[in-house]
């Protein structure tokens, strides 16, 4: 009969290797195995891995206990949520200032990554291309020097249309866009202020296009579609669309999900479009989204106002981010949606972790705070 044992320090190494004792120890003692050299041998080395492993899970829980701390008494001020995934085993999921599991989340511009999923999706299934020219989806825009502009540039943030929501200097589309009874008419009538796919400029308007172009394409409204092809395959469900006056969703943002929900899209890009066995975005599309080669000339880790990190810009992809971490003898890259006030969906592949960071810091560098926390808790808790 198994012995099942649990501790303080109960991994599935320790699991293992008690469980290999318990289950063992009578083979041992009757003599099933006679060799007195097996037994001084096995037994060694069962204790040492049940050692090592209680010693890494004890430095894990002691950095879980600092960081929450740090977030309960005001030093990481207003992070909703940390979930933190390696493999298929949570090792963490905290919530704070009165967030619960079940709590909707606002994930700002986080939410951009996952319209780029559908955008992939309606290209898996051709409903467009990623040269297809706005002037096949919006016929208004024929003859006209927006016409050429492509799903690639609106996707890259590369559009040449005058909007910048980065750096400070401005037009504020978004701003702008809100006070219309119809976000889909400001967002053609914006002007051209360069050529496409010269310079990055970050805005809201293009994932409103892209958003449109799919809805336009499929014949279906943009929440019908994602919830047909990815929240429901998810399990994705009790979220909330923000709704223009006209009737469409909001793609570029200002979708409330539950943190977990978050973590099953980070799960998702992991595993390259795969869930239970089924391919819901191809990984082709996975790779071609997350390449990130577009340097925007802005650090998020820098930003986080973090001491002694070496800090490089990060680079985006269509709708995602990446950029390298270096502190102290860490050096990996991760993968990210980010979002306004500190919503973050993010992947780190060589320690095969996914995190997600909710968070309330709007409109302040102390959105960028879960790059510290990543570097000065979370990775050191993988290694």
């Amino acid at each position: 009969m198994n012995r099942i044992y649990s501790s303080v320090c109960a991994t599935p190494l320790t699991v293992f290797a008690l469980n290999y004792l318990a289950n063992n120890h009578e083979r041992y003692r009757t003599g099933y195995w006679n060799s007195v050299m097996a037994i001084k041998g096995t037994i060694p080395l069962v204790m040492l891995l049940l050692l090592t492993s209680c010693q890494g899970q004890n430095t894990t829980t002691l950095l879980i206990n600092d960081l929450k701390k740090r977030v309960e008494d005001g030093v990481y001020p207003n992070i909703d949520g940390i979930l933190v995934e390696q493999g298929n085993t949570l090792i963490l999921e905290a919530y704070f200032n009165r967030f619960e599991r079940d709590s909707l989340h606002d994930t700002r511009s986080s939410f951009k990554s996952i319209t780029s999923l559908l955008a992939g999706i309606a290209i898996d299934k051709k409903l467009i291309g990623l040269d297809d020219p706005m002037g096949r989806f919006f016929p208004e825009l024929q003859n006209t020097d927006k016409a050429d502009i492509t799903v690639r540039h609106l996707l890259e943030m590369r559009s040449g249309l005058n909007c910048e929501e980065f750096y400070g200097i401005g037009p504020e589309c978004e701003d702008e866009m809100w006070e219309t009874k119809d976000w889909i008419a400001y967002c053609l009538n914006v002007e051209v202020k360069s050529l496409p796919g010269i310079n990055w400029s970050y805005n809201s308007n293009e994932p409103m296009l892209i958003g449109e172009i799919i809805s336009r394409a499929s014949g279906m409204t943009i929440m019908d579609f994602a919830e047909k092809y990815l929240f429901s395959p998810l399990g994705i469900e009790g979220y909330r669309w923000t709704i223009s006056p006209k009737g469409r969703g909001m793609t570029a943002g200002s979708f409330y999900i539950k943190p977990g929900d978050m973590l099953k899209i980070a799960r998702l890009v992991h595993q390259e479009g795969k869930w239970e066995e089924k391919q819901l975005v191809s990984k082709a599309w996975i790779e071609a989204s997350t390449k990130c080669d577009i340097t925007i000339d802005f650090s998020f880790t820098r930003y986080s106002k973090m001491a002694n990190a070496k800090y490089e810009s990060a680079k985006y992809g269509y709708f995602w981010y990446r950029e390298n971490l270096q502190y102290k003898d860490i050096e990996t890259e991760v993968l990210f949606a980010s979002g306004n006030g500190g919503q973050y969906m993010m992947i780190l592949p060589e320690y095969n972790t996914k995190v997600v960071f909710t968070g309330s810091n709007y409109g302040n560098w102390r959105g960028k705070l879960p790059f510290e926390i990543l570097l000065k808790y979370i990775i050191p808790m993988l290694t």
